[in-house]
């Protein structure tokens, strides 16, 4: 993820944790239901968190699962393509010995 979207989305959590603390201090309620509400919304907010968190590291492993893959398939085609070159590399010296002679 790029640092960009990092930060929207630290800013985006960071936004929803204080508005919510906020609009719920603005309640008319008792000191210990909102204290309780508090507890639960951010509990809430870190099971959503670190969903998000387990998330992205899934992707990230997919991401560089599929990077992998890609790169040792690249290098297997560099490797053929090598052994096919120096097969025809052979083959024309062999030619050219065989016309020498």
């Amino acid at each position: 993820m790029s640092s960009t979207g990092k930060d929207f989305t630290l800013g985006l959590v960071t936004g929803a944790l204080i508005g919510s603390a906020i609009a719920i201090l603005y309640a008319p309620d008792s000191g210990s239901n909102t204290r309780d509400k508090i507890s639960y919304r951010l509990s809430s907010y870190v099971d959503e968190l670190n969903h998000v968190i387990e998330k992205l590291q899934s992707e990230k492993e997919k991401f560089s699962s599929d990077a992998k893959q890609k790169s040792d398939d690249v290098v297997s085609d560099a490797k053929k393509r090598a052994d096919d070159l120096i097969k025809e590399a052979e083959a024309l010296l062999d030619n050219i010995e065989k016309k020498g002679n």
